[in-house]
């Protein structure tokens, strides 16, 4: 079977276990116990990933964000990692990864939105930097040749039921839709013939770095 590396934050927390239970017996899914959290750490801790499919060079699909701890404010001071430096890991991931994973299809997904009205003063993300920084980083991924999976505007659909805080979608609903999503793409780089009918796994620990 084809081998799908899921890498990312919090938000792919809440799509993991459903990919992977949705493609038993169709492709390994693995992924990090850890949440993978802003670009440069995502960065530094690229080539360790690949241990958990015995190897780099066998993993075909490789699908990835980083993002939202990227651009959150902590106690109103300016994003964790400001815009230019964003770019600059998020070039530096795209290179890595042709390096590291010579084989994979990969797959770039964008950070969700977020309601930033139910955040404190001390911990908050705006949606309209969320929207900048998603664009810095299709505009790179996409001059890598890498495919963009947009759920950014998947998380503009859903009504505030799908959330289960102010920035994850622990939910079935908010789980269901983001594992479809995902599943999409993976179809299409594994060349299944039809998406695999959708099986819940929930994701139902406290987030880190929310």
């Amino acid at each position: 079977m084809k081998n799908v590396l899921l890498l990312g934050d919090s938000i792919r927390r809440g799509y993991d276990s459903s990919v992977k239970k949705t493609l038993e017996g169709i492709a390994n899914v693995y992924f990090p116990e850890e949440n993978c959290r802003f670009a440069a750490y995502l960065l530094r801790n690229l080539h360790e990933y690949s241990a958990l499919s015995g190897g780099a060079e066998k993993i075909d699909v490789l699908h990835w964000n980083a993002g939202l701890w990227d651009c959150l404010r902590l106690f109103g001071e300016d994003p964790h990692t400001p815009i230019e430096f964003y770019k600059y890991y998020i070039d530096r991931i795209c290179v890595r990864i042709k390096k590291i994973y010579p084989n994979a299809k990969v797959i770039f997904a964008t950070s969700t939105s977020v309601q930033s009205e139910k955040m404190s003063r001390d911990f908050k993300r705006y949606n309209e930097e969320i929207e900048a920084y998603n664009a810095a980083a299709v505009e790179i991924v996409k001059e890598h040749g890498f495919e963009v999976n947009d759920l950014y505007a998947t998380s503009l659909t859903l009504t505030d039921s799908a959330h289960s805080d102010a920035v994850h979608y622990y939910t079935p609903e908010g789980t269901k839709v983001f594992t479809d999503k995902v599943l999409e793409y993976l179809a299409n780089a594994l060349e299944l013939e039809n998406v695999p009918e959708y099986k819940e796994e929930l994701y139902t620990d406290k987030p880190v770095g929310i």
